[in-house]
C-alpha cells in the first residue's frame, strides 16, 4: 500500500479537561496544552488527537456541542487555539480534532428553533416523531437511558436521542444539515487543522420508518438496546462519499471514524482506498471482550485466546483492503494496565509489554494522555466523587430502580467506568498532582506522589522511555508499520506471539500475558538466521538462544531477523 503520513503516525490523545490547567480554575485548558507540547514531542508522538472544545453546556464533556465554530469558555479563546496550532506546526506535529456530527447539544440555536414550533424551517434538522399508543414511537434504548425518545411538552411529539436526552440526533437525510456539517468542517480545515476523529459517524443513519426491535427486552421498562438498527445503516456509504468529495478530498488530511458494531468486513467498506470515504476506523469489538450479556457493566473474565482472535481478525481482515488504527483505550474505556495487564505487584512490566503490543501492530496506534507513564483505574468511595454521565445513569438505574447493592454496582464502575481515564493528569508529586493551583474539577488519583511525569523523566527504565525507545524503532523499520502479520502459538493461553514481515525484513514480537512464568519456543517454520534484540522489558542475556526460552512475567520482546 502506498505510504501515508497517517499511516505513519503514532497519536497522542488529549482530554483537555484532565491535561493541565494553566489558570488555577481547576479545569485544563488550551494554555496548558502548549506549555506541554515540548514534553509530547519528545517522547516521540507526531499527532495530537484533541478531544472536543467546542462552545458547551458540558452535559456529556463537550459531546454536546452548542456552537461548532466557537471555544469553550473554561479552554480559552480561537486566539488560544490558533497559537496552539501554529506550535504544533512549529514543532512538526499534526493536530486532529473531535468532529461530533450524529447530534448537538439542545441548548445548539438549530435545536432551540426546532422544537419551537412544528413550522419552524429548522424542524426538520432532527428527528421528530408522534408517540405511539400513549408511549415512545418505538421501543429502543439509548446508550444513555432507557429510551432514545424524549417528549417535548411545547409541541407534543418526541424527540431521538441515541445518547443524553440533552444531546438531540440531527436528521442526515436532510439536505441542509450536511452542507450545515460540510461548512463547518471546512471553516476548521482552512484554519489549518490536519484531520478530524468523527465521533459515532457510523450512527448517523436509523432504519428507515424506526421500526421496534423483535430482540429480547433489554431493560425492565421493555426498552431495547439494539445497535442493528442504528448502526451502518442503508445509504450511510453514499453520504460519506459525498462528505468526502466535498469536502475531505479537497485536503491533505487524516480522517478516523468512531464505528460501533463492525467487523472487519463491514470496516473495510468504510477504509477501502478505492472508495474514497475514510482513512481508517476505530472498532469496539476488542473493547467489548469482557462485557458480560448485560453490556460494558457486566464484567466477565477475559481469556487471552480470544484477545487474540479478535486482533489477529482485524490485522488480516482489513490488510492490503485499507487501514486501521489501534488502541487498548481511550476517553470512553479504563485504563489499559488495569484492564490488560497487572496495575498492582507488575504494573510498569505490564505498562511496557502492551506498549509493545500497540507499536508493533499493523495501524496507526493511539495513546490516551496517562498511560506512557502506567497511569491505573482509580477507586474513589464516593459515587459523589465521580463527574461522568454515563456512570451517574448506570448507578441510578442500577442501584435505584433494579435494586443492584450499592458495592456491587461501584466495583463495575472501578473497573468500567469512564472517569477512570478522566482523572488529572499526574505531572509531578506537589499538590494536585501539578495539574492545577485550584480546586480539580474531579479529584486526582491518590497514587499521583508514586505515579508522575517528573518520576518517569528521571528514571531511565521508566515506562515513558520505553515509549520512547519504542516510537523511535516504530519510525526507523518501516516493517513495524507495513508489515505482514502472522500468529504464532494460536491457542496459548498465556503467550502472544506473532511476526511482521516487509521484504526481507521480519519482526518477531514476543508477549508474555501473565504474572507467572511462561515458556517459548521459535516455531519450527521459522528459519533459525541472524537476530538482534530491538527492545525488550527485562535485561535478556545476549545472543541467547529463544528454543525453550523462559519468559518472566508481563515480558516482551522484539527481535529482528535479517
Amino acid at each position: 500500500m502506498d505510504r501515508k503520513w497517517w499511516k505513519d503516525a503514532v497519536v497522542y490523545q488529549i482530554f483537555p479537561s484532565s491535561f493541565c490547567d494553566s489558570d488555577g480554575d481547576g479545569i485544563g485548558d488550551l494554555n496548558g496544552i502548549i506549555s506541554k507540547l515540548d514534553y509530547i514531542k519528545d517522547i516521540g508522538f507526531n499527532v495530537i488527537w484533541l478531544c472536543p472544545i467546542y462552545k458547551s453546556p458540558n452535559d456529556d464533556s463537550g459531546y454536546d456541542i452548542s456552537d461548532y465554530c466557537d471555544i469553550m469558555n473554561e479552554f480559552g479563546s480561537m486566539e488560544d487555539f490558533n497559537r496552539l496550532l501554529e506550535g504544533v506546526h512549529v514543532r512538526n506535529m499534526k493536530l486532529i480534532m473531535d468532529m461530533v456530527v450524529n447530534h448537538t447539544s439542545d441548548v445548539h440555536p438549530w435545536f432551540v428553533e426546532s422544537r419551537s414550533s412544528k413550522n419552524n424551517p429548522k424542524r426538520d434538522y432532527y428527528i421528530w416523531r408522534e408517540g405511539k399508543k400513549g408511549r415512545e414511537p418505538n421501543n429502543w434504548s439509548s446508550y444513555f437511558s432507557p429510551s432514545v425518545w424524549e417528549y417535548d411538552k411545547n409541541t407534543g411529539e418526541y424527540y431521538f436521542h441515541l445518547f443524553s436526552r440533552k444531546q438531540p440526533d440531527l436528521n442526515w437525510n436532510n439536505c441542509k444539515v450536511r452542507e450545515e456539517i460540510y461548512n463547518i468542517m471546512r471553516f476548521w480545515l482552512d484554519k489549518g487543522i490536519d484531520g478530524f476523529r468523527m465521533d459515532a459517524v457510523n450512527l448517523i443513519l436509523k432504519a428507515a420508518g424506526f421500526p421496534d426491535s423483535e430482540k429480547a427486552h433489554t431493560t425492565a421498562d421493555g426498552y431495547v438496546f439494539d445497535e442493528d438498527l442504528y448502526s451502518n445503516q442503508p445509504g450511510i456509504h453514499e453520504i460519506l462519499r459525498e462528505m468526502n468529495g466535498k469536502v475531505l478530498s479537497k485536503y491533505d488530511i487524516m480522517t478516523v471514524g468512531e464505528t460501533l458494531n463492525v467487523t472487519p468486513e463491514i470496516a473495510a467498506q468504510y477504509v477501502n482506498e478505492d472508495r474514497n470515504e475514510l482513512n481508517m476506523v476505530c472498532q469496539f469489538e476488542l473493547m467489548m471482550l469482557d462485557a458480560g450479556p448485560r453490556w460494558k457493566w457486566d464484567v466477565i473474565p477475559w481469556k487471552l485466546t480470544d484477545f487474540k482472535k479478535i486482533v489477529t481478525h482485524w490485522q488480516i481482515g482489513v490488510h492490503e483492503k485499507g487501514w486501521t488504527s489501534f488502541y487498548l483505550s481511550n476517553h470512553d474505556q479504563p485504563r489499559m494496565v488495569s484492564r490488560f495487564g497487572n496495575d498492582k505487584k507488575y504494573r510498569k512490566e505490564s505498562a511496557k509489554m502492551l506498549a509493545t503490543l500497540l507499536l508493533t501492530l499493523q495501524g496507526t496506534p493511539f495513546i490516551y494522555q496517562g498511560e506512557e507513564i502506567g497511569m491505573i483505574n482509580v477507586r474513589f468511595s464516593s459515587i459523589e466523587d465521580y463527574r461522568d454521565l454515563e456512570i451517574f445513569n448506570y448507578y441510578n438505574e442500577a442501584v435505584n430502580k433494579y435494586g443492584l447493592e450499592a458495592k456491587k454496582a461501584m466495583e463495575s464502575i472501578y473497573k468500567k467506568g469512564r472517569d477512570n481515564q478522566r482523572t488529572p493528569m499526574q505531572w509531578n508529586s506537589k499538590k494536585n498532582a501539578g495539574f492545577t493551583g485550584g480546586k480539580p474539577w474531579i479529584k486526582v488519583n491518590p497514587n499521583y506522589k508514586k505515579i508522575n511525569v517528573r518520576q518517569s523523566v528521571k528514571d531511565p527504565n521508566s515506562i515513558l522511555n520505553y515509549y520512547n525507545i519504542l516510537i523511535s524503532l516504530r519510525k526507523e523499520y518501516p516493517v513495524f508499520v507495513y508489515g505482514d502479520y502472522n500468529l504464532l502459538l494460536k491457542e496459548d493461553e498465556q503467550i502472544y506471539a506473532y511476526t511482521r514481515t516487509l521484504c526481507d525484513e521480519k519482526l518477531l514480537v514476543i508477549l508474555n500475558f501473565s504474572c507467572e512464568y511462561g515458556w517459548f519456543s521459535l516455531p519450527c517454520d521459522i528459519e533459525p538466521g541472524p537476530k538482534k534484540l530491538l527492545i525488550s522489558n527485562y535485561e535478556v542475556e545476549k545472543d541467547k538462544e529463544l528454543n525453550n526460552t523462559r519468559l518472566r512475567p508481563y515480558e516482551a520482546r522484539v527481535y529482528k531477523w535479517n
